[in-house]
């Protein structure tokens, strides 16, 4: 009876300590799960800003292009109104 009572004992004792080390390593997962989180939190934000500035690059980069393209237009024509004047 007593060695029963005795190995009662110490599979409760093991029982418990598996269930703390269960414990841990679902508080773990849990803690990893946020950081996880977290970081994709941090890449998304990351991702939508360089979206952002490409697509104020591209907008500059236009604005520039049509610039480029009046000035074309009017040397072409003050070459123009030149070659008018020289006939």
């Amino acid at each position: 009876m007593r060695r029963d009572s005795e190995e009662f004992r110490r599979l409760a004792e093991e029982s418990r300590q598996e269930s703390e080390r269960l414990r841990q390593a679902g508080e773990s997962a849990r803690t990893a799960g946020e950081e996880t989180r977290s970081a994709a939190e941090s890449g998304r934000e990351s991702a939508m800003a360089a979206l952002q500035a490409a697509a104020e690059t591209l907008n500059v980069t236009l604005d520039n292009m049509k610039v480029v393209e009046e000035m074309r237009r009017t040397l072409r024509d003050i070459r123009d109104s030149n070659k008018l004047d020289s006939n």
